[in-house]
């Protein structure tokens, strides 16, 4: 696995080889197998990912009752044409609540790279490939890159909530997407790095505060900003806006701020939003069904 998304930005350069490519040469080398089966393998996720948001149920609702249906709300509102950020983002934000909504209700999921940050990628993907007629082939090589740039983020801090907060889930998963999408749209090593580093800038910091300790309340709704905020990112960077700080020095600064965290806004529901007067009375009344 990379631990540098330079190394792979030089390697592409050297080799001439696409960063995908690069990824999906690594993850065969390192698991054993053919590219034919990696590509299987990848094929596999992108479906199951699809299988998700097709199989989401409206009036399903999680076992607290804190989650479920929203989905359902937001796509009423953009079949509509109500939704003020356009018909595109609608898409991205439903698909973010189904896919998130999904896992909390205990439905079959891709965990990308978590399973409290898993509607991210796939709302943003799934959306580029119902707006552009991408081919399923081409939405795997847009995986391996999302990959890759999750590979380097695990390596050089972390994806774990309870290690390193919300910014390890939500953070990586929508840096991951945004380079992801800018490759589809033909951007290079460099570019992809860009839309990384601006993605996970910011959200920095971001705390890991699951009410009553469930991966429902705000982790679904912080899915849908992490999906705009890759898309967003994604932009900046194919019009030509640069990120000051390069991706592996994003990564790296996400790692220390994570370490410097207090250990009550890294999952355990001890502070933050979980800690507040409405979290504690929802955990209570949990308690009590």
């Amino acid at each position: 696995m990379y631990d540098s998304i330079n190394q792979i930005i030089k390697e592409e350069k050297e080799k001439k080889t696409p960063f995908w490519k690069l990824v999906q040469l690594d993850d065969c080398h390192e698991s054993e197998t053919t590219v034919k089966e990696s590509m299987t393998e990848v094929l596999k996720i992108y479906k199951a990912m699809k299988e998700s948001v097709a199989n989401y149920e409206d009036s399903l609702k999680s076992q607290s009752g804190l989650v479920g249906g929203n989905g359902a709300k937001i796509h009423k509102r953009v079949k509509s044409g109500q939704m003020i950020c356009g018909e595109f983002m609608g898409s991205v934000i439903e698909k973010a609540l189904k896919v998130s909504e999904s896992n909390a209700c205990m439905k079959r999921i891709v965990a990308s790279p978590t399973a409290g940050s898993c509607g991210v990628v796939p709302a943003v993907l799934l959306s580029l490939q119902e707006k552009e007629g991408f081919s399923d082939d081409k939405m795997c090589e847009a995986l391996y890159v999302a990959a890759g740039i999750g590979g380097v983020i695990a390596s050089k801090a972390s994806i774990s909530g309870a290690q390193h907060g919300c910014q390890a889930e939500i953070g990586a998963a929508s840096s991951m997407a945004a380079g992801a999408a800018v490759y589809l749209y033909g951007g290079n090593g460099s570019d992809i790095a860009n839309a990384a580093a601006l993605a996970l800038k910011n959200l920095l910091g971001l705390a890991c505060d699951p009410v009553a300790g469930l991966v429902e309340v705000p982790c679904v709704k912080r899915n849908v900003i992490g999906a705009v905020n890759a898309i967003t990112s994604a932009d900046l960077t194919l019009a030509g806006v640069k990120s000051r700080i390069p991706a592996d020095e994003v990564f790296e600064a996400m790692n220390k701020i994570g370490r410097n965290m207090n250990a009550d806004i890294k999952e355990t529901a001890e502070g933050g939003l979980a800690a507040t007067k409405t979290g504690n009375r929802i955990k209570e009344s949990i308690k009590i069904k």
